[in-house]
């Protein structure tokens, strides 16, 4: 008797530089690994951008938000770092799909340009664009960190884990 062969494991990446990771991250995760047999989340150091967050405290973030999304999608999620171009990263970790969420076209310019960069680094990755859920459209990291270093109320935007470390290294009372 002859086995049949194993189903090769689609295996995506999510990259981002989550400084906070917000609801819309969250929702395009879950979509994602919906999509394939194992989505590695891959945090990016990313120190162009100054994040306020140190990149253990943004992985734990992201970490700590994941049990409701594996629950929910019965899917395998893990997270990691990277620092390197992201083709290598998604090399790496054995995946051939880049998902990328999109909120609003100016989203759609700048993806659609890193897209075909990717595909000339590595014409076996295909990039995979989600459109941000409805609730979630508005929602940038950016304009999380505004809001909290105000003390607004950022709690719709991001998880409770998340809220607390955010406003710890912003100095301000839970909003």
């Amino acid at each position: 008797m002859t086995q049949a062969p194993a189903t090769p494991r689609r295996v995506g990446f999510y990259a981002g530089t989550f400084d906070p990771v917000t609801t819309g991250h969250l929702d395009v995760m879950e979509r994602a690994s919906r999509l394939v047999d194992r989505l590695v989340v891959g945090v990016a150091r990313n120190p162009g951008k100054n994040p306020l967050m140190p990149l253990d405290e943004r992985m734990q973030c992201v970490e700590e938000a994941l049990p409701p999304i594996r629950a929910r999608t019965g899917g395998e999620v893990v997270v990691v770092s990277f620092h390197s171009l992201l083709v290598e990263a998604v090399r790496a970790h054995g995946a051939t799909l880049i998902f990328r969420g999109l909120r609003v076209l100016s989203d759609f310019d700048y993806e659609i340009q890193m897209s075909g960069v990717n595909r000339k680094l590595d014409g076996g990755i295909e990039s995979v664009f989600l459109m941000a859920s409805e609730g979630t459209q508005f929602i940038s990291s950016r304009l999380v960190k505004e809001i909290a270093s105000y003390g607004g109320d950022i709690s719709e935007f991001v998880t409770p884990g998340t809220q607390a470390r955010l406003l710890a290294r912003l100095g301000v009372g839970k909003g």
